[in-house]
């Protein structure tokens, strides 16, 4: 039996993204499905925090497009083109993009207009490339910070490990 994902809304962040790394480790223990990673980190992160949306965009044309992948909450955009809005930001500049306010963020793609606040965060591969951006967002303006950022960028070294 697989254990319950806990919800830490109430945890300190910085052990809140620990109790997370945890998990992920046992989930996927002698994994290297990154599809399945994906899978189990986006329900981990979308469960133990309330997002509003939590998911991968994967990286389909290197340097040019990102398509939907696995996902918990409303439905997501099926595609962003590299350099559009926080997704193809952060895709296009494999760095980690925080936005308190996205109605603030210049070009800012609206897939559910209840979102107000956003990280993105790259994923990167085996062998160095990026592979996909981690897209979260959030209904409450500024949820986002710099423990998050750490904290899911620790959670996204797993895939460095795949081959696959």
């Amino acid at each position: 039996m697989e254990p319950v994902i806990p919800d830490l809304r109430a945890t300190p962040k910085s052990d809140a993204y620990a109790r997370l790394a945890e998990l992920q480790a046992v989930l996927l223990e002698g994994s290297d499905d990154v599809i399945a990673g994906m899978a189990t980190t986006s329900a981990l992160l979308h469960h133990a925090f309330g997002h509003l949306w939590t998911g991968f965009y994967r990286v389909v044309e290197p340097d040019r497009l990102l398509r939907v992948g696995p996902y918990q909450g409303s439905l997501g955009c099926l595609e962003i083109t590299f350099g559009r809005g926080v997704c193809g930001t952060a895709a296009a500049e494999q760095r980690t993009v925080v936005v308190p306010d996205v109605h603030a963020f210049p070009g800012h793609i609206a897939c559910d207009g209840r979102s107000r606040s956003e990280i993105v965060v790259p994923v990167f591969g085996a062998d160095g490339r990026l592979i996909a951006v981690l897209d979260i967002d959030s209904a409450q303006l500024a949820m986002f910070d710099a423990v998050d950022a750490a904290g899911l960028e620790r959670l996204m070294t797993w895939f460095r490990s795949t081959r696959g």
